[in-house]
C-alpha cells in the first residue's frame, strides 16, 4: 500500500508482476501511463455527507472515477473524459455536480438553491428523459429539483426558477441562451455545464454544440463569473483539441482512457454481404424491427433451434406472461413474447417501450430488435450486439445516408454486461464495398474534425441578434472560442488554408475576417442584419432575430421571394417553399399510401399532387393535423420531422407577416400555429380543445350547430332538451373571449391616441389557463389599405381589466373605419374585434408656424444697464434667443411665453423679467414655480449667493420639505415654490396681503400642463387672472416651455397677443443635437433592459469615448444592473478603468454608504437616485461634474432635477413602472424631451448627442415627435371637483353660473374648442358647449355634495369642504373619514382603527407599489404588530399602514426605496391626521379626537402609544429603560435623572425643543448654558452605554 496525501493506492499483483509500469504522483494529481487490462482500485477516504446521500448503496467508484475523483469533486477546473461506453462518466458528472452544490451549502446544511444552476446537455431527447431520471432519483435526498426541458417537455417560467438542474438538447439549450430577452437571466446564473457525447462535433449537429461552447467561455471573461464545463466523450483520436476548445488544462482536468479501459473487452466482427446470450440486433427502420424479429423466429423454428432462444421459465416468468396480455395491444408482440424476442423502437408507445425494457433487463427477452437511438437513450446493454446494415433514412435530407462511425462505437458500447460477462462482441452486417471503409475507421480513428463553417452565417446571425457581437472586430474574436479555429490551426490544408498563407498568418486573424465578412455580406443581402462594411458594423433586424430564436436557416430566409410567396399560398401549401423539405424526395412505394392520405385525413387540397416533394409535405401536415396514421417507415419517419418543424417554421413566418405588417396573412398564420399545436382543424367545434369530453357530445354539438355563442345563452334546460348533458358543458364558459372598449383621443391631425379597455369575459381555471395569464395578439389594421398600424403582444390577466393606450397614425381624408382585432395566442375560436368610427372625428386645428430666430447681433450684457446685474454673469454676450426676447421682457410688462429647445438660456430669460420687477415695483413680490422639489433646490442654492448675498434680495423656499413663517415670507423678494404649495397659499388671497403684492409669476416648465399635475398649473395662472382682476393691480406672468406645438393657444390663455410670444423650433439649440432612435422587440421590461445595456455601452465607445455620458434609467434597480453590466463589458477591454480620470487613491470609499457605488466609481461610473444618501448623492455629482468619473446613471427625476449638461445622453427604455396601474407605462413624452435636452455642454460641445432605446412598437411614435414639437392638452378634467370646492370654500364661486365663467377662464376650455374629439365633446356650436359645460358643472357639484363638502341648491360651501381646501385633500378622502370615523364612549379610540382610516387616504393612492415589492411587504408584516389583509400586499393602501407601523416600531425596512417612500407617507401623514381631527371635532366626538391627537403623537415621534415617554428622549433606546425603574440603584437613578434634566430643561430663554426635532436636540443649541448641555449629553450617551 502506498498512502498518499489521506489516499490509499492498493496495488494489485499479478504473477508477482506489478500491473502497470510506471505511476506518476503529484501534490496535486496524479496521471497513470501505459495502462495494461487490469483493475486499479483507488480507494477515497469516506465522501461528505451529502456524497453519501447521493452515492448510496454504491461502496466504491470505479477505477476511471476514481482517477477523477480529485479534480472532479475537489476543484473548480474544466474537465474533458473520454472513456468507452459503460465506463461510468454519468457518476463522474455526478461528483461535479456535488462539487458545485457543496459550494452554496450553508452551514446547518441549507443549500442556497436560488444561487446555481446545472444544466445538462444530452444529444438526444431519449436520453435526456433517462438522464433526468437518474439525478432526480440521486439528487432527491438533497432536495434538488431536476427537469427535462426539451422539444417535447417544456417549462414555464417558474418552473425554471425552481429548478436547480435542467437537462436539455443542444438546440434546445441554443435557443434559449440565443435569445436576447426572456432567458438572459437564466443563462447568468449557471454555474455547470455539462455537455455529454462532446465528439458529436463531428456530426452534423457539431456546430450548435460549438456555438454553445463559444458563448459561455466568452459570458466567462465577458461577466467575470465561474461557469465550469465538463465535456464527456467517447475515445478520441485528437483529444488535446478538443480540451483546447472547452479551455481545459491538459495538465489538471483532461483525462483520457482508451478502448483498453472497457468494463468488458469487445470482439468485433465485420461481416460483408454481397447478394447464444442475449442479444440486440440494431435496424434502421421501425418496420425493419418487427419484420427482422419474425425472420429469425421463423429461421429458428426451421433449423429447429428455438430452445437457445426461449425465456428461463423462472418463478416470475409467469407473472411477467400476464402483464404481457394485459399491456400490449400489438398482436405480434404478443406472439414474439414466448419465442424469446421483443422489438424497441420510437414510435411505440412509451409504456410498452418501458415493458420491453424491463422484460429484456431481467432475461425474459433473449433478443431484443432494436432501432438505433435506442443505443443513445437507453442503458441496456447486452452480450452481443449485431448491426443488421449500415444505410440509415435521414429525414432531414430525405434519403439513405450511411450510418456515422459514432453511431457505430455507441451500438457496440452496448456489448457486455459488466456484472456478468467477462467479454462482449459486437457484428457489424454491411455490403462488401463498405466492409474496408468501417474497417478503418473502428481501427485507424481520424480526428474530428468542426463542420462549423457550413453553419457560420447561422451562427453569426444568432450572436448578432443576441447582441453579443455588434462588428467584425468582435465577430473575429468570436470565431477564435470555436472549435473550428483549433482544427484551422491543427490541420489547415483540410479547410482549405494552404502552408503558405498559414506561415504568414499562424493566428488566422486575416482568414477568420475573410470567414466574417463573407458571412456578414451574405446575412446583409438576405436582410437578416444591416452590415456596414465601411465601419465594420453589425445591427440585427426583424426578420434576424426571427430566424435566430426560430432556428431558421439562412438558406431558407435567403430566398428573396419567401416574403413574397407566404402573401399569396394557402395555409398547407406555406410550409413546401421552405428550404429544410424542398429536397425531399417521393419513392414510388410511397404514392400509393400518400394517395390514400390525401383522400382519408385531408381537408385541403394538395397543389401539384403528391408526386412532388410540395404535395407531400402538404399531405403529411394534413395528416398530422387529422390525427391519421402512416405505415411506410420512410413516411414515418418524415411526418415525425414535418411534426417536429412545421409549428416552429410557421410560429416563424407568423412574426415575419406580423413584422411585414400584414393583417390577413398574420391572422391565417397565427390560426395555423394553432391548428399545428393542438391538431385540430380550424372549423372544428372550439370545444374539442377540452380532452374531458367524448366524441359523441361533440359530435351532437356539430350536427346541430350549436356554437359557443349559442351555448352560453342557453338555459340548462334547453340544454338538455338537446339531448346534451349540461355539466359536461360547463367548459363551454372557460374558452376565453374578452370584450373591448376603445375611446380615440386626436393628438395632431396626423396622430390618434387610442385607449383600449380589455375585460376577461369566461369563467378563469388554473387547470385549464394557467395561473399566469393567456396569451393574446392585438393588432389595428386598416381593411381598405390592408395593413397594420400597430401590434402588441398581451398576457391577460385573471384579475383586472387592462388599459393599454397606444397611438396610430390617421390620414386625410379620413378612412371610414379600421378594426382592432385581438386573438388568442393558444385558442382556436378565441378572438374578438372593436371597430374605431371615425364618422364624427374632428381633427385638431393646424398648428401656426414657429418663431423665427433671426440673424441678430449678440447683445452684449451692459445692455441690462447695471453694474450689479451684469457681476452676476461670466459671459459677456447673451445667445441669439435671449438677444431676441431681451426687449420684451426687460424693457415691457406684457404676459410672455418663451417656447425653447432644454439649454438655450430660459433661466436667464427669467432672471431678466425678475430685474424689470426689482428696478421698477420695488416693494413687489416675485413668484417663480418650479415643477420639482429638486428644481426648486437647484434654483435656491444658485439665487442664494447671485441675488440674495450679491443683489441684497431676500429669496424664501417655500415646498412641503420647507415651510417658512410668514413673516419670512412678507418680507421676501423672490419666493421659489412648486405648483401645489403656491396653490394651497393663493386659495386664501384674499387673507394674505403678500399674495396681492405679487407683481410677477414666472412658471418653469408650463408645458406640464399637459401631465398629471397640470390641473394645478392651470388653477394657479386662472386664479392669478382672477386676483388681477380684482385687485386692480395686474400680475405679469411669465411661461417658460420646451418647443410647442400648439403654442398659440397658450399663449392666448395667457392673455398674450403678438407681442410676446416666443416659440423656437426644437432645432434652433445653441449646441446642435444628433439624435439615434434603436427599436428592441421582446414583451417582457427586464430582459428588454438587459438586452439595451450592449448597444448602451457601444454607443458610449462610438459617440462619447472620453466625454461625460449621461445614461437615464426608469428605477434605482435598473441604475444597478446597468452599471453592472458596463462594468462586466469593461472588464473584456484593454483599459477596463478607461472612464475613470482621477487617480483610484483619490476617491475616499469609505465615506461612501452605499456598497454598489463603492464598486461602480472604481471603474469612472456613477449613480443617481432618490434612495442614495445625501453624502453620498453629493459625492456623485461633484465627481461627475469635476470630469473625474464619466458615466453617471441616474433615474429620470434627474432630468429635471439637477442641471448636469453631459456630451452623450442614452435614454435606456421609456417605460416605468407605474405602481397605481400596476404596469409599464410610457414616460410623458415632456420627459424623454427633458432627457435628451441634457446633451451638449454649451462651453465645451459644438455638437450633443443623444441615444434613446425604445421598445421596438413605439420606435415611429418617438421617430415623429422627437423631431417636431408636441402639443399640450389639458388634465383639468379629471380633477375638476377638487378645484371647484376650493374655489367655493374662497368665495370665488357662488352660483353654477360662476363656475361656468370660471371654466372659461382656463386652458381647459381652449383646448376643449380646438380639438373637441380629445375631450369627447361631439360638435362646436354655441349649444352643445354650453350643454358640455353645463353637464361638467352639474356632475361635479354633485360628486362635490356627496362628499359633504357643499349645498348643490345654494352653491355654498360646508364646514367639511373648508377643511378639504384648507388641508389641500381630494373630497373622496374627507367623505372617507365623515363615513368611517365614529363616536366612542371608551377611553380611546383603537389605533388600529385610526391608523387603517388614515391609510385610506386617496393621496397615498399615488405611493408607488414597484416591480416585485408585494411580496417584501408580505415579509415585512411578519415582522410589525397589526395585521393587514394579506391579499392585497400589491395596494399602495397596504403599503402605507406597513410603513406607519415600521416608523413607529423603528423596524428593518427591506430596501432603500422604503426610506424614500417613507418619507413621502409622513410628509402628508400630519395634514391627513389634521383634518381627521377637524372632522372629528365638527361632530363634537371628544374621544375620537383625542385618539387622533395620539396618532399624531405617535407620528412626530415614532414610536407606539404604548411604548415609554423615555423613549423619546434621545439617544435613549428599549434597553437603557432598566436604569429609570424602581431599582434599589437610587443613587444611579438620580444621577441619570439630573443628567436628563440638565440637557433638557430651558435655560436662559432658551425654549425646550419642539418632539418633532427630538433628533436634533443638543445640535445646534446655542446661548448660555448651550455648549454645557452639549457636554453633557455626550456623558449621558456614555453614561447610558
Amino acid at each position: 500500500y502506498y498512502d498518499f496525501t489521506g489516499r490509499t493506492l492498493q496495488l494489485h499483483y499479478y504473477d508477482n508482476q506489478i500491473i502497470f509500469n510506471q505511476i506518476s504522483l503529484k501534490a496535486d494529481n496524479f496521471h497513470l501511463y501505459n495502462y495494461c487490462n487490469h483493475v486499479l482500485t483507488l480507494v477515497h477516504p469516506l465522501f461528505a455527507q451529502i456524497g453519501q446521500l447521493v452515492f448510496k448503496g454504491m461502496k466504491r467508484l470505479n477505477r476511471i472515477q476514481s482517477l477523477v475523483y480529485e479534480t472532479a469533486y475537489n476543484t473548480n477546473e474544466n474537465l474533458l473524459i473520454c472513456a468507452p461506453t459503460g465506463a461510468g462518466k454519468t457518476n463522474i458528472a455526478m461528483l461535479t455536480v456535488l462539487h458545485e452544490i457543496r459550494q452554496h451549502l450553508q452551514p446547518g446544511g441549507v443549500i442556497k438553491k436560488d444561487e446555481f444552476k446545472i444544466v445538462y446537455v444530452a444529444p438526444m431527447k431519449a436520453l435526456a428523459a433517462e438522464m433526468t431520471n437518474y439525478f432526480s432519483k440521486r439528487l432527491e435526498p438533497l432536495g434538488i429539483t431536476v427537469k427535462e426541458l426539451t422539444g417535447d417537455m417544456q417549462l414555464t417560467k417558474g418552473e425554471i426558477l425552481r429548478t436547480q438542474m435542467l437537462v436539455t438538447t443542444p438546440e434546445k439549450w441554443d435557443v434559449v441562451t440565443r435569445k436576447s430577452v426572456g432567458d438572459v437571466a437564466l443563462s447568468q446564473i449557471v454555474r455547470l455545464l455539462i455537455l455529454d457525447e462532446v465528439h458529436l462535433l463531428h456530426e452534423d449537429r457539431g456546430p450548435v454544440l460549438e456555438s454553445l461552447v463559444a458563448r459561455t467561455i466568452r459570458q466567462v471573461e465577458s461577466t467575470q463569473s465561474m461557469i465550469r464545463i465538463l465535456g464527456l466523450s467517447a475515445t478520441l483520436p485528437n483529444y488535446l483539441d478538443v480540451a483546447a476548445f472547452l479551455h481545459v488544462n491538459p495538465y489538471i482536468g483532461l483525462f483520457f482512457f482508451d478502448s483498453r479501459f472497457r468494463p468488458v473487452p469487445l470482439g468485433q466482427t465485420f461481416v460483408g454481404i454481397k447478394t447464444t446470450n442475449k442479444v440486440m440486433v440494431f435496424v434502421h427502420a421501425r418496420n425493419a424491427t418487427v419484420r427482422t424479429a419474425m425472420g429469425l423466429i421463423e429461421m429458428a423454428k426451421n433449423s429447429g433451434e428455438t430452445c437457445f432462444f426461449q425465456p428461463d421459465q423462472g418463478p416470475d416468468y409467469g407473472h411477467c406472461e400476464k402483464q404481457v396480455d394485459k399491456a400490449f395491444k400489438n398482436k405480434q408482440m404478443k406472439e414474439m413474447f414466448p419465442e424469446g424476442f421483443g422489438i424497441h423502437h420510437a414510435g411505440m408507445l412509451r409504456s410498452d417501450r418501458s415493458m420491453m425494457e424491463s422484460m429484456f433487463s431481467k432475461g425474459h427477452l433473449k433478443v431484443l430488435v432494436c432501432t438505433a437511438t435506442l443505443a443513445w437513450g437507453v442503458n441496456l446493454p447486452a452480450h452481443a450486439v449485431i448491426i443488421k446494415g449500415t444505410q440509415i433514412y435521414d429525414a432531414k435530407r430525405g434519403a439513405l445516408v450511411d450510418l456515422g462511425i459514432l453511431d457505430v462505437m455507441q451500438i457496440f458500447g452496448r456489448a457486455g454486461r459488466p456484472q456478468f460477462d467477462k467479454y462482449g462482441e459486437g457484428t457489424i452486417i454491411t455490403t462488401h464495398e463498405k466492409l474496408s471503409h468501417y474497417l478503418t475507421l473502428l481501427t485507424q480513428q481520424n480526428p474530428i474534425e468542426s463542420q462549423f463553417q457550413d453553419s457560420l452565417a447561422d451562427n453569426l446571425n444568432a450572436e448578432v441578434a443576441l447582441g453579443s457581437v455588434t462588428n467584425v472586430e468582435e465577430a473575429v474574436k468570436w470565431l477564435s472560442y470555436t472549435y473550428l479555429y483549433v482544427r484551422m490551426r491543427a490541420n489547415p490544408l483540410a479547410y482549405g488554408i494552404n502552408h503558405k498563407a498559414f506561415q504568414m498568418d499562424p493566428s488566422l486573424e486575416l482568414y477568420r475576417k475573410e470567414l466574417v465578412l463573407e458571412s456578414g455580406r451574405k446575412l446583409d443581402k438576405a436582410r437578416m442584419i444591416r452590415f456596414e462594411e465601411r465601419t465594420g458594423y453589425f445591427a440585427s433586424t426583424d426578420l434576424g432575430r426571427t430566424a435566430s430564436h426560430f432556428y431558421i436557416r439562412y438558406n431558407t430566409i435567403e430566398v428573396d421571394s419567401l416574403l413574397h410567396q407566404i402573401q399569396h399560398h394557402r395555409e398547407a401549401d406555406i410550409l413546401s417553399i421552405v428550404d429544410g423539405f424542398v429536397c425531399w424526395q417521393v419513392r414510388d412505394e410511397e404514392l400509393e399510401e400518400l394517395d390514400q392520405l390525401l383522400s382519408n385525413y385531408c381537408e385541403l387540397p394538395a397543389a401539384g399532387g403528391v408526386e412532388n416533394s410540395y404535395g407531400k409535405i402538404n399531405v403529411l401536415l394534413q395528416t398530422y393535423i387529422s390525427r391519421g396514421e402512416v405505415d411506410s417507415f420512410s413516411l414515418i419517419s418524415d411526418l415525425s420531422y414535418v411534426a417536429q418543424n412545421a409549428a416552429r417554421i410557421v410560429r416563424a413566418l407568423f412574426e415575419i407577416a406580423l413584422r411585414k405588417r400584414w393583417p390577413a396573412m398574420t391572422y391565417r398564420l397565427l390560426t395555423l400555429c394553432k391548428v399545428i399545436d393542438k391538431r385540430l382543424w380550424g372549423f372544428s367545434h372550439p370545444l374539442r380543445q377540452f380532452p374531458n369530453l367524448s366524441h359523441i357530445v361533440l359530435n351532437r354539438l356539430e350536427e346541430k350547430k350549436l356554437t359557443v355563442d349559442k351555448l352560453k345563452e342557453m338555459r340548462k334546460d334547453e340544454i338538455g332538451k338537446k339531448q346534451l348533458i349540461p355539466k359536461k358543458l360547463r367548459c363551454v364558459h372557460q374558452i376565453p373571449s374578452i370584450t373591448m372598449e376603445a375611446s380615440i383621443q386626436p393628438i395632431t391631425r396626423t396622430v390618434l391616441r387610442v385607449r383600449l379597455i380589455i375585460t376577461p369575459d369566461f369563467r378563469w381555471n388554473d387547470q385549464v389557463h394557467g395561473s399566469v395569464g393567456e396569451p393574446w395578439w392585438l393588432w389595428v389594421e386598416d381593411p381598405i389599405n390592408d395593413h397594420i398600424y400597430h401590434s402588441e403582444y398581451l398576457l391577460l390577466q385573471k384579475k383586472q381589466p387592462q388599459h393599454i393606450v397606444f397611438t396610430i397614425p390617421i390620414f386625410e381624408p379620413l378612412p371610414s373605419q379600421y378594426y382592432i382585432k385581438a386573438v388568442s395566442d393558444r385558442w382556436l375560436g378565441a378572438e374578438a374585434v372593436c371597430i374605431i368610427n371615425f364618422q364624427n372625428l374632428i381633427l385638431p386645428e393646424r398648428h401656426p408656424p414657429h418663431t423665427e430666430l433671426l440673424d441678430l447681433q449678440p447683445l452684449p450684457v451692459t445692455a441690462l444697464g447695471n453694474r450689479e446685474y451684469e457681476s452676476l454673469y461670466k459671459f459677456t454676450h447673451f445667445n441669439p434667443i435671449q438677444t431676441q426676447i431681451f426687449h420684451t421682457l426687460y424693457h415691457t410688462d406684457t404676459n410672455v411665453l418663451l417656447g425653447a429647445p432644454t439649454g438655450s438660456g430660459k433661466t436667464i430669460a427669467a432672471e431678466m423679467a425678475m430685474f424689470r420687477v426689482f428696478n421698477k415695483y420695488p416693494g413687489s413680490k416675485v413668484v417663480y414655480i418650479a415643477p420639482l422639489k429638486a428644481l426648486v433646490r437647484e434654483r435656491i442654492e444658485d439665487w442664494k449667493i447671485r441675488i440674495e448675498e450679491k443683489l441684497g434680495k431676500k429669496v424664501v423656499e417655500l415646498t412641503g420639505d420647507v415651510t417658512p413663517d410668514m413673516r419670512a415670507i412678507a418680507q421676501a423678494d423672490l419666493i421659489v415654490t412648486t405648483p401645489e404649495k403656491w396653490d394651497g397659499v393663493s386659495r386664501s388671497w384674499q387673507n394674505r396681503s403678500y399674495v396681492q403684492k405679487v407683481a410677477i409669476l414666472i412658471i418653469d416648465e408650463i408645458h406640464l400642463l399637459g401631465e398629471d399635475r397640470g390641473p394645478v398649473l392651470e388653477v394657479i395662472v386662472s386664479r392669478t387672472n382672477f386676483i388681477s382682476s380684482h385687485t386692480s393691480r395686474s400680475v405679469r406672468v411669465v411661461g417658460l416651455s420646451t418647443a410647442l406645438a400648439n403654442a398659440r393657444d397658450l399663449a392666448d390663455w395667457l392673455g398674450i397677443g403678438q407681442v410676446g410670444l416666443f416659440n423656437f423650433r426644437p432645432s434652433v439649440r445653441p449646441v446642435p443635437l444628433e439624435v439615434h432612435i434603436h427599436g428592441f422587440p421582446g414583451q417582457h421590461y427586464c430582459p428588454r433592459m438587459a438586452s439595451m445595456n450592449k448597444p448602451t455601452f457601444q454607443a458610449i465607445r462610438s459617440h462619447s469615448p472620453a466625454k461625460p455620458v449621461l445614461i437615464f434609467v426608469s428605477s434605482r434597480r435598473q441604475t444597478r444592473l446597468t452599471a453592472l453590466d458596463l462594468i462586466a463589458f469593461l472588464a473584456t477591454e484593454d483599459n477596463p478603468k478607461q472612464w475613470l480620470h482621477q487617480d483610484e487613491r483619490e476617491v475616499h470609499y469609505t465615506m461612501l454608504r452605499d456598497s454598489n457605488l463603492k464598486l461602480t466609481l472604481a471603474f469612472g461610473i456613477g449613480m443617481h437616485h432618490a434612495g442614495l444618501h445625501e453624502r453620498d448623492r453629493k459625492t456623485v455629482e461633484e465627481l461627475f461634474v469635476n470630469c473625474k468619473i464619466q458615466v453617471l446613471i441616474a433615474t429620470s427625476t434627474l432630468a429635471w432635477g439637477v442641471n448636469f449638461p453631459a456630451h452623450l445622453v442614452v435614454v435606456k427604455g421609456t417605460e416605468y413602472y407605474d405602481g397605481k396601474s400596476r404596469r409599464y407605462v410610457d414616460y410623458p413624452i415632456t420627459d424623454v424631451l427633458q432627457m435628451m435636452g441634457r446633451a451638449g455642454r454649451p462651453q465645451f460641445d459644438d455638437q450633443g448627442k443623444a441615444v434613446i432605446l425604445v421598445h421596438d412598437i413605439k420606435k415611429d411614435f418617438y421617430k415623429k415627435f422627437l423631431y417636431e414639437p408636441f402639443p399640450v392638452e389639458s388634465s383639468l378634467l379629471s380633477v375638476l371637483s377638487d378645484h371647484l370646492n376650493a374655489e367655493i370654500a374662497a368665495g370665488t364661486i357662488g352660483s353654477k353660473q360662476d363656475a361656468m365663467d370660471y371654466i372659461t377662464w382656463t386652458y381647459f376650455f381652449r383646448r376643449l374648442v380646438m380639438n373637441p374629439s380629445y375631450y369627447n365633446l361631439e360638435d362646436i356650436t354655441h349649444e352643445s358647449i354650453n350643454k358640455f359645460l353645463s353637464n361638467l358643472v352639474e356632475r361635479s357639484l354633485r360628486d362635490l355634495e356627496c362628499s359633504y363638502c357643499m349645498e348643490i341648491k345654494e352653491v355654498r360651501p360646508l364646514t367639511y369642504g373648508r377643511i378639504s381646501s384648507y388641508y389641500y385633500l381630494k373630497h373622496q378622502t374627507i367623505r372617507m373619514f365623515k363615513e368611517r370615523l365614529r363616536a366612542d364612549t371608551c377611553f380611546r379610540l383603537p389605533v388600529s382603527l385610526l391608523i387603517s382610516v388614515s391609510q385610506d387616504a386617496e393621496e397615498y393612492a399615488e405611493l408607488p407599489v414597484r416591480h416585485n415589492e408585494d411580496q417584501l411587504n408580505s415579509q415585512l408584516a411578519q415582522q410589525l404588530p397589526l395585521q393587514v389583509n394579506p391579499h392585497s400586499y400589491d395596494s399602495a393602501h397596504t403599503k402605507t399602514h406597513l410603513l406607519l407601523q415600521a416608523h413607529f416600531s423603528h423596524a428593518q425596512l427591506p430596501c432603500s426605496d422604503y426610506n424614500t417612500d417613507t418619507k413621502t407617507v409622513l410628509d402628508n401623514a400630519i395634514r391627513i391626521c389634521q383634518a381627521m381631527l377637524d372632522v372629528a371635532a365638527n361632530e363634537g366626538w371628544l374621544v375620537t379626537a383625542i385618539s387622533i391627537c395620539n396618532l399624531v403623537q405617535m407620528i412626530v415621534q415614532g414610536r407606539w402609544l404604548h411604548d415609554s415617554s423615555l423613549l423619546m428622549l434621545p439617544h435613549i433606546e428599549q434597553q437603557d429603560l432598566y436604569l429609570m425603574s424602581n431599582s434599589p440603584c437610587g443613587e444611579r437613578q438620580q444621577e441619570v435623572w439630573s443628567r436628563i434634566c440638565f440637557v433638557m430643561l430651558p435655560q436662559d430663554q432658551e425654549s425646550l425643543p419642539t418632539l418633532s426635532s427630538k433628533h436634533n436636540i443638543g445640535n445646534g443649541h446655542t446661548g448660555r448654558g448651550g455648549a454645557a448641555r452639549e457636554a453633557s449629553m455626550g456623558q449621558l450617551k456614555d453614561f447610558l452605554n
